[in-house]
Order: C-alpha cells, then sequence, then structure tokens
C-alpha cells in the first residue's frame, strides 16, 4: 500500500512472452498490493510465463483489441478493491521503476491521474522513438491542447496511474476497443472535470517492444482528432458524442474479490 491505499498494477498484455519476466523483475513489489495480467488472445506463451510468475491472468478466448483488453484491466483491477490503478506495457517499452512515483501521487490526491511522459526530458527520441512518430506525436499534441484547453507535453504515453473514482465515472465502455481508446479516455478524464499530472518517464524501442504500424498509426491519428474535435463540440454544446455522456455505459463492476484469488 501507499499513503493506505490500495496500488493494483494491471498488464494489458499481447504476444509479451519475451519481455514479461523482465518487466515483472523491475516492479517494487514491497509497494504494490498486485499486479493482475490480461493477456487478449496472445499466440505465444505469454499466459504460461504470467502464471509461472504466480500474476493472477485473465485470457480472451480471442482479440479484443488494445481498449477491448483496458475494459477488462480496470474492470478486474476495481473488483479486486484496486484505490489506485496502473497501467504498465509488459513489453518493457516504459520503466516499472516509475510506479511508486506514480501511484503516490494519485494515492495522495494531489492528482486524479498521472501519465508517464516520453517528451518532458530526451526519453522518446533518445529510446529510439521512430521520428514520424515524433513528429506525429508533437503535431497531435499541440492540436489536442489547443481544443482541450490543456498542456500536456503528451497524449500518446502508454504509462499511466489512475483514481478508482476516475475508473468508476468515465463511460468507458462507450470507447473504441481499438488504440484509439487511450485518447478517448485522456479527453473524458479532460471533459469530466479530473485533473491530471505528469511525469518523465524513459521509454525504449527495440524489436520485442510492442508497436502499431504506419498504417494502424495513421487510423490512430486521425481517431484523435475526431476525439478532439467532438471534445471541443461537446464543450460549445453543438452536439455530444457518446463518450461524453453522462448517463453513458461505465464498467459493472461486483463486489471486490478476495485479494490471494486468481482468476484464469
Amino acid at each position: 500500500m501507499l499513503f493506505g491505499k490500495r496500488i493494483v498494477v494491471v498488464l494489458p498484455a499481447y504476444n509479451a512472452e519475451l519481455t514479461l519476466r523482465q518487466t515483472y523483475a523491475e516492479i517494487p513489489h514491497a509497494y504494490i498490493d498486485e499486479v493482475l495480467l490480461v493477456d487478449d488472445g496472445s499466440v505465444d506463451r505469454t499466459a504460461d510465463v504470467a502464471r509461472s510468475l504466480g500474476i493472477p491472468t485473465i485470457v480472451h478466448a480471442k482479440n479484443l483489441g488494445y481498449g477491448g483488453n483496458q475494459k477488462t484491466c480496470y474492470r478486474a483491477a476495481l473488483e479486486r478493491g484496486a484505490d489506485v490503478v496502473v497501467m504498465l506495457h509488459p513489453d518493457y517499452q516504459y520503466t516499472p521503476k516509475l510506479l511508486v512515483a506514480m501511484a503516490s501521487l494519485v494515492a495522495v490526491g494531489q492528482y486524479d491521474v498521472v501519465l508517464g511522459s516520453r517528451v518532458l526530458s530526451d526519453g522518446a527520441l533518445a529510446g529510439g522513438m521512430p521520428k514520424y512518430k515524433y513528429v506525429a506525436n508533437r503535431v497531435l499534441t499541440l492540436f489536442q491542447n489547443l481544443l482541450l484547453g490543456k498542456k500536456l507535453s503528451e497524449y500518446h504515453t502508454g504509462y499511466r496511474a489512475f483514481s478508482r473514482r476516475v475508473l468508476e465515472t468515465l463511460p468507458l465502455l462507450e470507447n473504441s476497443d481499438d488504440f484509439v481508446f487511450d485518447n478517448q479516455m485522456l479527453a473524458q478524464i479532460a471533459y469530466f472535470g479530473f485533473s491530471i499530472g505528469e511525469v518523465s518517464c524513459p521509454a525504449k524501442y527495440f524489436a520485442e517492444a510492442s508497436s502499431i504500424d504506419f498504417r494502424r498509426s495513421l487510423v490512430y491519428g486521425l481517431g484523435v482528432l475526431r476525439t478532439s474535435l467532438q471534445f471541443r463540440m461537446a464543450k460549445c454544446g453543438l452536439g455530444r458524442a457518446r463518450i461524453f455522456a453522462a448517463d453513458g455505459a461505465r464498467l459493472t463492476v461486483r463486489e471486490p474479490a478476495p485479494a490471494a484469488a486468481a482468476r484464469d
């Protein structure tokens, strides 16, 4: 626990067999109450490796997409009594060493959401981020800051910590099951008035780290533009997309399960 809050780390996994052990080994377990992995229909031995490490593991019978994976992650974490949930990719792109710093900022109530930013320092390019992705990141971030009225250094990191209240409040089930889920979620966080903090985070880009190709990056970028325009239209009273609906579909959460119970 941190400051009396139960901390759960969720690992949305897809074909992470080669990097999972290294990621898990660097998690500061003394401060983390539980680590939970959701395997999104991997075709490698991700689930087997997770179970061998003693990680409670949920397996999707078929691939539901990155957003669909996160929906399962957050629902399961809430059911297991999490006060703070941190999403960490098991592909070792982001360092687990920042888990305590990010979770602490949420646990003490400083921020509702904390992002691990790759561009507050030299983390992105120094870690090998392709230049076209870096340029796209900066352009999209500028566009979103203008439309969302924020001053974030980036909107596209996959390293995030959330309070329980955020995950219970946002209409997450209205979001896409694809990669744009991440961006829709940040737009929702801004729309519903939650606070966002950032910490500088180094990142690594290598063969085993997950990454989307140019075509899917383009689809994601167009989704980001659409989400930002939907946000501004909703704020101006020119219509409201379901992702910003106060009565939108939220995660359905059962009573918290016993902490020691594993699920497959």
